[in-house]
């Protein structure tokens, strides 16, 4: 029997192996149907599939972190049921800023755009802060939500600068807007991307859930195989229509990267799990020392169907 399982996302290329699987029948194959949405901030996401409306999220680990330990941009109803059962991406977050900011000192008294205050890629932007000898005194930091928002924002000169990701880079890039600094220099190691669900869903829905894994991996191996970069370069640009055509090589360039984006084999990086702990406690609301990773994830379901138990 095929079960529907409602996917929530933020906008951007490191869907591309979610295209895939979808168009290609991977999905339908492991027993599942799969509806994506995208979501317009973490907020609403995080929200909606702690209440069950959304079955999974691709998210950033972070969010599932902060709500984990109550220090989340809003309060959930009920005890927290969160955990990340697979690697999406290592992500590369650009700071882009507006053509006249040159350099971090012209930030001072400016403006700019986060999804939210406290969760998710914010405190990325924080470390990059403080490294170039800014506090957070010297900005002002306001909640947009996911990035198509926050680039507009800059377009529009409500902000001066906020982080993105492919292919939001790119097209920022091509329309005169500067990179002032790549989290790939911030930090050595960072896991961006994940995917995650609730306990008590899991727990009731496993063979859902390991065809969602089975399929999504069908997908990332065809479009981590160079073979298949024309293929993938049309399925991405046939979701995402806003990217230019001649800036889809280089968006690939960025999420077929394992530096940069998607992960092969949707592994979890500990290295990388543990800069997201370290950024917590250094900048969350409560000062609590995060140190156990194993705390949010449970990769059992992947291991499975990576080994065949299904």
């Amino acid at each position: 029997m095929t079960e529907t399982i409602e996917l929530i996302a933020f906008p951007g290329a490191p869907n591309l192996p979610i295209f895939t699987a979808i168009e290609n029948g991977y999905f339908a194959a492991g027993d599942v149907e799969v509806n994506l949405t995208t979501t317009p901030s973490s907020v609403y996401q995080i929200e909606n599939l702690a209440s069950g409306k959304f079955q999974i999220a691709a998210t950033a680990v972070d969010n599932v972190v902060a709500y984990q330990e109550g220090q989340g941009a809003v309060a959930l109803q009920g005890e927290p049921d969160l955990f990340a059962f697979m690697g999406a991406t290592q992500i590369e977050l650009s700071f882009v800023v507006a053509p006249e900011i040159k350099t971090f000192a012209d930030l001072k008294g400016k403006t700019l755009a986060l999804d939210a205050l406290a969760t998710g890629f914010a405190f990325v932007l924080y470390q990059m802060l403080e490294n170039a000898g800014l506090s957070l005194s010297d900005v002002t930091m306001e909640p947009v939500g996911a990035t198509p928002d926050r680039w507009q924002s800059v377009k529009d000169g409500t902000h001066a600068g906020t982080l993105t990701i492919e292919p939001f880079t790119s097209m920022a890039r091509a329309e005169g807007y500067h990179v002032l600094e790549s989290s790939l220099d911030t930090l050595d190691h960072y896991q961006g991307g994940v995917f995650a669900a609730r306990h008590t869903w899991a727990d009731a829905h496993n063979h859902a859930l390991k065809g969602f894994i089975s399929g999504y991996l069908q997908g990332l191996a065809q479009v981590l195989d160079p073979k298949n970069r024309i293929e993938a370069a049309d399925t991405l640009l046939r979701n995402m229509p806003a990217i230019n055509p001649g800036a889809v090589d280089k968006v690939l360039d960025k999420v077929l990267s394992p530096k940069s984006g998607l992960t092969p084999d949707a592994a979890i990086n500990m290295d990388g799990m543990q800069s997201v702990l370290s950024l917590r406690s250094r900048y969350g609301a409560t000062g609590n020392i995060l140190d156990a990773p194993a705390r949010y994830l449970d990769l059992s379901y992947l291991q499975d169907v990576q080994s065949g138990r299904q």
